[in-house]
């Protein structure tokens, strides 16, 4: 029985040939594409850089680096997102930490941000759950007047926006972050297979976070510090020649590079990414219809409705309140898969996980809005390749299972 997912990605012709262009150009790893896909996603939100990455995880960790947060810092985050976004400050040593989300938009909620702001905070990862931004304006106004890093986590955002003052801003151009983060897992708006984007206005980020993807290795010439003591040369011809082999390590880096057929995937994708928006909110419209007047099913709310048709809608989560109903979230995922209808519960509160609590002592009630999304939240299938059909087949098999006996 074939199941329709919570999310899969939409690869059609067009971008088979743009791999097997790639592929039989010669370049397998870093080559020309990866140039050409950072000049075209970087222009596409509007940033001055973009530095591709081979996950998000590796961008997010990128940017705790390049913005020189460590051991004594603070970065909070929202719970209500996917472990790698707070995981990343655990990486260089800082202490994660959690802000309670809004109940409309589950997003990080600046009013529980500015209540709960420790003294040793350096950064804010602001994560746009299922594509709709997190209040960036507020945000970063909390954020910067404490001096502290604005990191928006857009990997659910590729190609959204928000409105604000009568404008629209893209997420990865506007001024209230100072880095962004995209994805590319398959499941998202748009896919290199793998993959990750970190984009910046900085040049100081951008030249570090692209040095540090590949080993901290540098090769221009302007650049060399050359292997004598203080950079100076070691009096060893042999040692001393910069030759065309030649480079030096000035960073303890890591192997964050993506390949090129990826970024060819990428740039193709990104060439079909309207229409993946577009059909992206019609269900979302569909779904919303249908479940406006059900007693037992919330639709997701947004923080401003001119918003709407701006948000990437990555995921469509609904919230249902199973204990009126009398089910289980696990019974009724079953009956909806009995129906080939799958569902995915997004996310498990991050404060929770056994490692955060034993290593940073968070327990239950520490984020009780959060909690509570937790407890009835349940995303539906959505996905640009959906049919109207297979849209029908969601909205009835969801009115089904919510009908009370």
């Amino acid at each position: 029985m074939d199941i329709l997912p919570y999310g899969r990605q939409s690869i059609d012709a067009s971008d088979l040939q743009a791999i097997t262009e790639s592929i039989q150009s010669g370049w397998l790893t870093t080559g020309p594409k990866v140039d050409e896909f950072e000049e075209a996603f970087a222009d596409r939100v509007g940033a001055k850089h973009a530095v591709a990455v081979c996950n998000a995880t590796a961008a997010l960790h990128l940017a705790m680096l390049v913005a020189e947060i460590g051991p004594g810092d603070r970065v909070i985050t929202s719970p209500n997102t996917f472990l790698a976004s707070a995981n990343c400050a655990a990486f260089v040593g800082a202490t994660p930490d959690f802000c309670d989300i809004d109940p409309v938009t589950y997003n990080l909620d600046p009013a529980k941000l500015a209540a709960d702001w420790k003294s040793d905070t350096r950064g804010v990862v602001a994560v746009d759950y299922a594509g709709q931004t997190a209040d960036m304006v507020a945000i970063s106004k909390i954020a910067r007047q404490h001096g502290a890093v604005v990191i928006e986590d857009a990997c659910h955002g590729v190609g959204g926006q928000f409105e604000h003052q009568a404008r629209h801003h893209k997420i990865g151009g506007h001024s209230w972050a100072d880095i962004t983060t995209f994805s590319f897992h398959p499941v998202k708006t748009m896919t290199c297979g793998e993959g990750g984007m970190l984009v910046t206005d900085n040049d100081q980020y951008a030249q570090r976070a692209r040095r540090l993807r590949s080993h901290g290795m540098v090769r221009e010439p302007e650049n060399f510090r050359g292997l004598g003591e203080g950079g100076k040369n070691t009096g060893d011809t042999a040692l001393d020649e910069q030759g065309p082999w030649y480079y030096e390590m000035h960073d303890l880096g890591f192997n964050y590079r993506i390949t090129d057929f990826q970024c060819a995937l990428g740039l193709s994708q990104l060439s079909r990414l309207d229409s993946f928006l577009n059909r992206r909110r019609e269900i979302v419209a569909a779904y919303n219809d249908a479940f406006a007047s059900n007693d037992w099913i919330r639709t997701p709310g947004l923080r401003n409705e001119r918003d709407r048709d701006l948000t990437s809608w990555h995921l469509y989560t609904i919230m249902v309140d199973f204990e009126r109903l009398g089910v289980t979230r696990s019974s009724m995922m079953k009956s909806l898969r009995a129906k080939r209808v799958g569902t995915q519960v997004l996310y498990i509160p991050v404060h929770l996980q056994p490692w955060y609590q034993s290593t940073f002592g968070y327990r239950a009630g520490k984020c009780p809005i959060a909690e509570q999304y937790y407890r009835q939240c349940l995303s539906l299938p959505l996905f640009p390749e959906m049919s109207d059909a297979d849209v029908q087949l969601v909205i009835e098999s969801m009115l089904e299972v919510t009908n009370p006996k």
